[in-house]
């Protein structure tokens, strides 16, 4: 398993993984609806490309695959966290988690949160993540419940 940085060119591929992710993973917790409102067959390319460029997620690599990625903000939010649906429950999420706990300690900070699927929410929890709020974000019009999760960092790490 190897983790890098984001690079220019990495857009298609992540795309894939987070269609799969929603698509084949978390479609087992939500309806039909939910998942194409989430990640719509029709998605603007562009727009897409330029949030993950805003991002600048990892991306796991497993046997030169693209397999994962992550993102880190300043404030401790992780805004994307998918593994492929072919990639599940092989380290890819673990391997994710422990690098952006690495750079959350490295860059001082006191805690991580992130808005967290249904399907998300158990493995997010092995990690020490708590729900601190149900939410239900409405995309396309249709409402995705997920969890509000944060994970409080010890001080010096």
């Amino acid at each position: 398993m190897r983790i890098r940085d984001f690079r220019i060119g990495d857009e298609p591929v992540l795309w894939d993984v987070f269609f799969s992710a929603i698509h084949e993973l978390a479609a087992r917790d939500y309806s039909a609806e939910q998942v194409h409102a989430w990640a719509p067959a029709d998605m603007d390319r562009a727009a897409w490309a330029a949030r993950i460029r805003a991002l600048q997620p990892w991306v796991a690599e497993h046997e030169g695959r693209v397999a994962g990625y992550a993102d880190l903000q300043p404030d401790g939010c992780i805004d994307h966290f998918f593994v492929s649906a072919c990639h599940a429950r092989q380290g890819v999420g673990r391997a994710l988690m422990e690098h952006l706990l690495r750079q959350a300690r490295g860059r001082g900070l006191a805690e991580l949160a992130a808005d967290v699927s249904r399907t998300a929410q158990p493995f997010f929890e092995r990690f020490g993540f708590e729900v601190v709020e149900y939410r239900l974000p409405v995309r396309r019009g249709v409402a995705i419940p997920n969890a509000r999760m944060r994970r409080v960092l010890p001080p010096g790490g």
